[in-house]
């Protein structure tokens, strides 16, 4: 079965849900509840990756990140920490999470890996062009899904060079990093090519901006659209969804499980 990764964005400017939970109480509450909808997974993050996010300094995404993850830890969800810091990603295992969700695929921080490898950490390795100020500037692709493919294998392989467990590597096309809409598309369509790679696969529609382009809905609309790109990556070897709506795209994924 498909696990759900739940999203706590503990961050005052992210595109969906940004200053919702910036406040621990409200951050660990709102996590509590994403368990007892069906969260396998917890994904905190204290800095937006949205397209065009500015930078937030070391100090301040540990402020924003740990106090939550001390009061989630252990709650019945394994916590994943959304960070490409060392300082951070090391604090938040001190807290109490298992699992390094980095965006730039260990290219942030030169010394991610090495830790990462010492603590015995499960790694998301996501596919990003460019950065999140950069990364939806005229992004350009020969064939995507071939692409992203090859980065995500080239990753694995740093990643298991620098001591990183193959078995604790899951990898992440990166819907909606540095790809148009048809783009994300295109890897939806094909991720079974992806699956071939033979880690978990990690993916995350979750109320993004490409949807809106098929349909026009805003971001706070957008609940249809992402069961649909969730039930349908689930039937093509997705492994893990990330998604803000824990209740509505279990109930899908259950229902959906059945009939197949």
């Amino acid at each position: 079965m498909t696990k759900i990764m739940g999203i706590v964005n503990v961050t005052p400017d992210s595109f969906s849900d940004g200053g919702l939970y910036l406040d621990p109480e409200l951050a660990v509450a709102h996590g509590h509840e994403l368990v007892a909808q069906g969260a396998a997974i917890l994904d905190i993050g204290g800095e937006s990756t949205r397209p065009g996010a500015e930078p937030v300094p070391a100090a301040e995404e540990l402020a924003r990140v740990v106090p939550v993850i001390e009061g989630l830890a252990g709650g019945g969800a394994a916590i994943s920490v959304d960070t490409s810091k060392r300082a951070v990603a090391e604090a938040a295992l001190d807290a109490g999470a298992e699992i390094v969700n980095d965006v730039t695929a260990l290219r942030g921080d030169p010394e991610m890996a090495a830790l990462c490898a010492g603590r015995g950490a499960t790694v998301v390795l996501m596919h990003m062009r460019g950065e999140p100020r950069t990364m939806q500037d005229a992004p350009v692709y020969e064939d995507v899904v071939r692409e992203v493919g090859d980065f995500l294998a080239a990753r694995l392989e740093f990643a298991v060079a620098a001591g990183i467990a193959a078995e604790r590597i899951w990898l992440d096309p990166g819907i909606g990093f540095g790809k148009t809409a048809e783009h994300n598309l295109e890897l939806l369509r094909r991720l079974p090519e992806l699956a071939g790679l033979g880690r978990p696969l990690v993916v995350g529609t979750s109320r993004k901006s490409f949807i809106g382009q098929v349909d026009g809905s805003p971001a706070g609309e957008r609940l249809g659209g992402t069961i649909a790109t969730a039930v349908l990556a689930a039937a093509s070897g997705a492994d893990v969804l990330r998604v803000h709506d824990v209740a509505e795209v279990g109930q899908a994924l259950t229902v959906a499980a059945a009939i197949i």
